[in-house]
Order: structure tokens, then C-alpha cells, then sequence
């Protein structure tokens, strides 16, 4: 509802939806909003204090005044969502612990349904064979290709079949053009952009040929992309093009060590997430399709993987016990047990009863344990922790 600055208060309408809610809506909670606020702490009038008391009359509690156009009461909107949404999420997690451990012979693993298309974006920069390993997936010349960086303007999305799997895939043209563009080529830079963000993983494509005379085998725009993808939680596959023109008896050595610089830069970049899937091909000559879909498919998987509570905290026993030192540290902190809250990507909430939280590095010896484990390497994967003072 709006405030009495920029109108009349509560409106019939605004009755009328609250007796739907309180009608229909019970299980839920309502946070009442009281927009259009402005001046807040400055209401000599007693008009906002006015328009709160009737808002009363709704029978959702004490509304939040804000004002969505200068920021206004957003902090005290912050807080009572964070507290609402995190009482909830414990109880919906709680819930499904206490299920889960009434089931213990229940399977090992299992998957989420694949009821969305796997969606692959192709990212890289400017003239690196985007478009000609777009052509060679799917087997067809579905984008204009030459040595002239940009001729792919828009972001290209088609949709193939792969082993009976489908697959939509994008050419994510203009993402990484200067930031200092107009017209077409900037409206190319946008949609590709918003491809990128709905892809589940990004298949992100250098250059052979540029790595063997270069000094570090990625540029800042690459590595700020590959640092991207992982923390929105995507899964990445590094692939290195133009290996056809490193070919030959006397570049062997240049191979050689085109293949340990990309190894070890990811590495270097990506310290949290091990394993990041390289492939290394030469698009033009068509070599390396199935080696790239391989990995892509694998790394889907893994994204999607979903572990039963039971067989978490049968795992977290052992675990622990592998622990020379205890795993329990933090100022009287102890796990309680572990659930897995959501799948893509795979993300864990471990649980501690007692005063104050486990140590940061305890979390990241879960989380190293359960790639290790579950073969999770390679993928982002998230390890968070709550407690009783989490829901206070």
C-alpha cells in the first residue's frame, strides 16, 4: 500500500487483498509495506503515524514504511525479511533432516530431474573460434565465420541433440567487447550478457595460438569471466582452441607447455573450485566435439547431484573421525548434522549447536572432503553453517 504523501491512505482494494490473504493464505507470513514514505523521521503532521494505525486494521501487524525511490526504512525492511527467511529456512531443513533419518537404508545418491534442458553458453573474447566451435557442435555452419574479429553481433541460441540429450546452446557474441560501445554492438553485449546469466555452464574458449607467446595464458577479461561463473555458481569448462596450429614434431615442446600454463592459471584463479574440466581442440578442423561434450555433461551432472541427508551425516561420522584434531573448534561450537538444502550447485548446511561457529577453516575441510568423496571436484560447491543465534 502507499503512503498519505502521494495519496489517500489505505485504499478498499487494499482491504480486500488483505481479507484474501487472511482468508486463503494462512500458512503464510505477510509483511505489510508501506510505500511512498518519504520523510520517515520527519513527520510533524502525524499523516504517516495516521496512515500506520490504519493500516493496523489489516490484521498483518505493524507495517514497514519505506520509500522505494529514496531508500528510506529499507534497512528495517532488510531485517525482518533476513529474520523471517531464516527462521524459515532452519525449519524447512530441520524437517527434512529429521525425514531423512528416519529413512537410513535410503539410496546413496540421486539426481534432480532434468526437466530443463542443459543450457551451454560459449564465452570468450573477440576472434578466439567461438562461432567456428559453435558450427562444429553442431555440425552445420549455423554462424558466418572469419579472421575478422566481431562478425557475430548477436547472441546466437539454438537448440541440438546430442546422444539423445537436449542441449541450447549460445555464441555469447560482444560479452567481452570494451565497454565503450554503441548501437548494435552494444545491444549485442547486452543480450549476450543475459544469455550468459541463464546458462547452468559456460564453456569458456582460448586461444592455443596467443597462450604459446604470451607470458600468462589468460587475459584480465578471461580470468575476471572464469572468477564470474563460479561465484553465480555455474560450472565451467575451459576450452583452449587452435591447437591444430601448434601441430607438428617441432612444436611438441610449445604444446607441452601451452598445456601446463592453462593448467596451472586456472589453478591459480580458481583456487576454490579443483579440477576445472580443460579441452583442448582445434574447432576449424573439427576435433574435440565429443571430448568437449563429455566434460560439459559431466560437470552437469555433478551440478545437479543431490545427497540424501542420511547418507550425509553417515558420511560426516567418518569424516570427523579422519579429523586429527577434532573438527569441532569455535568457542564451544558442535555439528550437530549436515543437509544438503539445493542442487545446482550443490550446497550443504552444517548445523552446530552451542556457543559461537566452527572455524572457516573447518568448513573448507568439509568441503574439500565432500569433492573428494562424492566426486564433486570441478564444480563450485557451497558450505555454509547456521546456528541457534542464526534464527534469534
Amino acid at each position: 500500500m502507499r503512503g498519505t504523501f502521494f495519496g489517500a491512505g489505505m485504499q478498499p482494494l487494499d482491504a480486500d487483498v488483505g481479507k484474501w490473504l487472511r482468508r486463503y493464505a494462512k500458512s503464510l507470513h505477510t509483511v505489510l509495506v508501506l510505500n511512498k514514505a518519504e520523510g520517515i523521521h520527519s513527520d510533524p503532521s502525524g499523516k504517516l503515524l495516521a496512515v500506520m494505525g490504519e493500516a493496523h486494521s489489516l490484521g498483518f501487524g505493524e507495517p514497514v514504511a519505506v520509500s522505494a525511490e529514496t531508500g528510506e526504512g529499507m534497512t528495517d525492511l532488510f531485517d525482518c525479511l533476513q529474520r523471517l527467511l531464516g527462521k524459515a529456512e532452519i525449519h524447512v531443513t530441520d524437517q527434512e533432516a529429521e525425514l531423512q533419518f528416519q529413512d537410513a537404508d535410503s539410496e546413496s545418491s540421486v539426481m534432480d530431474s532434468m526437466t530443463i534442458p542443459l543450457q551451454l553458453a560459449i564465452a570468450g573474447r573477440p576472434n578466439v573460434g567461438k562461432s567456428t566451435l559453435l558450427n562444429a557442435l553442431l555440425r552445420e555452419e549455423r554462424v558466418l565465420t572469419g579472421p575478422e574479429p566481431g562478425l557475430t553481433r548477436d547472441a546466437v541460441r539454438v537448440g541440438f541433440d546430442y546422444k539423445g540429450k537436449q542441449v541450447y546452446l549460445v555464441d555469447t557474441a560482444g560479452w567481452m567487447q570494451r565497454s565503450k560501445v554503441e548501437g548494435l554492438v552494444a545491444l549485442g553485449a547486452m543480450h549476450a550478457r543475459r544469455n550468459l546469466m541463464r546458462a547452468h555452464i559456460v564453456a569458456l574458449v582460448l586461444d592455443a595460438e596467443e597462450i604459446s607467446k604470451a607470458k600468462s595464458s589468460m587475459r584480465h577479461s578471461e580470468a575476471a569471466l572464469a572468477r564470474w561463473v563460479t561465484q553465480e555458481g555455474r560450472g565451467l569448462v575451459v576450452v583452449v582452441n587452435k591447437m591444430d596450429l601448434l601441430s607438428g614434431k617441432d612444436s611438441a615442446a610449445v604444446r607441452e607447455q601451452v598445456i601446463r600454463a592453462v593448467s596451472e592459471e586456472i589453478q591459480k584463479i580458481l583456487p576454490q573450485v579443483d579440477g576445472v574440466p580443460l579441452v583442448f581442440v582445434s574447432a576449424l578442423k573439427g576435433r574435440g566435439r565429443s571430448a568437449i561434450m563429455n566434460r560439459v555433461f559431466e560437470s552437469y551432472e555433478k551440478w545437479c547431484t543431490r545427497l540424501p541427508t542420511a547418507q550425509l551425516n553417515r558420511w560426516l561420522a567418518k569424516v570427523m573421525s579422519r579429523r586429527p584434531s577434532g573438527v569441532e573448534r569455535g568457542h564451544g561450537a558442535r555439528i550437530r548434522y549436515i543437509t544438503q538444502v539445493k542442487a545446482r550447485p550443490p550446497t550443504f548446511v552444517v548445523f552446530v549447536t552451542g556457543s559461537g561457529r566452527i572455524d572457516e577453516s573447518e568448513l573448507r575441510f568439509i568441503a574439500s572432503s565432500l569433492k573428494e568423496d562424492f566426486n564433486l571436484s570441478g564444480i563450485p560447491l557451497r558450505v555454509l553453517q547456521r546456528s541457534s543465534e542464526d534464527v534469534r
